[in-house]
């Protein structure tokens, strides 16, 4: 059975929308999922319309919000428990988010959904069994499934970021999504608590992407690493993220103590754009 889903809406379609009734056009298209497909939107005075339903022209529209219909309203696709997490509208249309504040993925010089493609690459997904260690909005994850991965175990241990999914068109397990999703196994939990219940040498790749070390240090841990190198197989791939958040302010250059702690675990590494690229010795 279709269903339809929710418009979402950001600041520069409501503006569109705004400029077509100032314009007195009677249609317009433009797209009401982040950019996933386009929509014919009818243009009336005091609202517009889509899928023979009415919608009002927000009173107020801020930017780096995305705005989802939401019982009769448009509501920030944001939540606050124990910081402010919310969805943010890139240029490219696939969003990141932010953490009070800090946005966790990359949109200046390329779509974050483009993004994860090009890291994705790099440990060659097709038939492979892959770790996610920080699922994120599941780019990642989304770019295994469409490289023909045989199983991508993805852990996330924020509630309200897994609510970000269900309203995140371009996440692999939003109801927008048409990706086979057979090949993922998602689980809310912090992975550096559960990756020792996890048999030995049971993943061929690993794609850990981490929020920064000021926030969550024990994800580029000696111990954590070792752990990483406990389930990879011999030979098998691991990309880690780390960006430079300190390089220049600081003088700190992370990815060189990553790539140390990762020699020490057994990995052959080397930098690699914006983070890691190693394997794990035999």
């Amino acid at each position: 059975m279709s269903v339809t889903l929710p418009p979402l809406l950001t600041l520069a379609v409501h503006e569109r929308l705004l400029a077509a009734r100032a314009s007195g056009t009677d249609s317009l298209e433009c797209s009401l999922d982040l950019g996933l497909s386009n929509a014919r939107i009818a243009i009336e005075v005091d609202a517009w319309c889509w899928n023979e339903r009415r919608f009002p022209y927000l009173e107020s529209c801020r930017e780096r919000t995305v705005y989802a219909w939401v019982a009769n309203a448009f509501e920030p696709v944001a939540r606050f428990s124990t910081a402010l997490i919310k969805l943010v509208p890139s240029e490219w249309g696939p969003p990141t988010f932010e953490i009070d504040g800090i946005k966790m993925l990359p949109t200046a010089r390329v779509s974050p959904y483009e993004d994860a493609k090009q890291k994705v690459a790099l440990i060659e997904p097709r038939g492979k069994q892959i770790l996610d260690s920080c699922g994120g909005l599941g780019y990642f994850a989304a770019w295994c499934l469409r490289g023909g991965a045989a199983r991508v175990q993805s852990f996330e241990k924020n509630a309200d970021v897994l609510w970000l999914r269900t309203l995140n068109p371009w996440s692999p397990d939003s109801p927008w999504s048409r990706l086979d999703q057979r090949a993922l196994e998602l689980t809310q939990a912090d992975v550096t608590s559960v990756i020792g219940d996890l048999p030995a040498g049971s993943f061929d790749a690993v794609l850990h992407d981490p929020p920064r070390f000021g926030i969550a240090g024990e994800l580029y841990s000696q111990q954590f690493y070792d752990q990483l190198a406990r389930v990879l197989k011999s030979r098998g791939r691991l990309f880690h993220y780390t960006g430079a958040p300190n390089k220049v302010s600081r003088g700190r250059d992370l990815a060189q103590e990553v790539s140390k702690r990762l020699e020490r675990a057994g990995f052959k590494s080397a930098l690699h754009g914006d983070g890691v690229l190693a394997h794990r010795r035999s």
